[in-house]
């Protein structure tokens, strides 16, 4: 017998702390969350989308200095070879043929990075629009339920003094004076 009544009092302390659970967990901030995730995720995407053109930045700055050196290796070469030194010429060369592959190398990068520039812009456009559809239909919920309250929520039950059943009950016997006596 008195499992039973552990048992029937654990099932009691379960059911109440699922209720008190679900009071907790407030439909309206779980909404809220999930709109600040949304706008964090679209932020973090806008944050990746600038680090991938200021690197573009960087890429195009190196690779007109790159530029800027094979074209001076470019004119020492011509003008060694014009001065029939070939030495300098080959030393001239062998710089001018490491800039220009340097410069390539910028080119492919920055290629790349533009590719990832769009892929990025593109993926922010949808974010964007998905994030305004979100804001929008969590506003709506909102709204909706400040209008109608939710007829699943859990409603704790009100206080009620002892002083208040026995003017309760005083009350009806009044009115029905023949079911006093039970």
């Amino acid at each position: 017998m008195t499992t039973k009544l552990f048992d029937r009092i654990a099932t009691l302390l379960k059911a109440d702390a699922h209720g008190v659970i679900e009071s907790l967990e407030e439909r309206s901030l779980l909404l809220k969350q999930c709109v600040r995730e949304a706008e964090n995720a679209l932020n973090s995407t806008r944050a990746r989308l600038e680090v991938v053109r200021d690197d573009a930045k960087r890429l195009r700055e190196a690779l007109a200095s790159a530029e800027e050196q094979a074209s001076g290796f470019d004119e020492d070469v011509t003008l060694a070879l014009a001065g029939g030194k070939n030495e300098l010429a080959r030393f001239a060369a062998r710089r001018l043929l490491a800039q220009q592959r340097t410069a390539e190398t910028l080119r492919a990068q920055l290629a790349e990075r533009g590719d990832e520039e769009r892929a990025l812009a593109e993926r922010i456009d949808v974010q964007q629009a998905q994030f305004e559809s979100l804001r929008a239909r969590v506003r709506a919920e909102l709204a909706r339920r400040t209008d109608a309250p939710e007829s699943g929520a859990w409603v704790p039950e009100p206080a009620v003094a002892d002083e208040e059943v026995e003017l309760e009950l005083l009350r009806r016997r009044q009115k029905h004076p023949q079911e006093g006596g039970r």
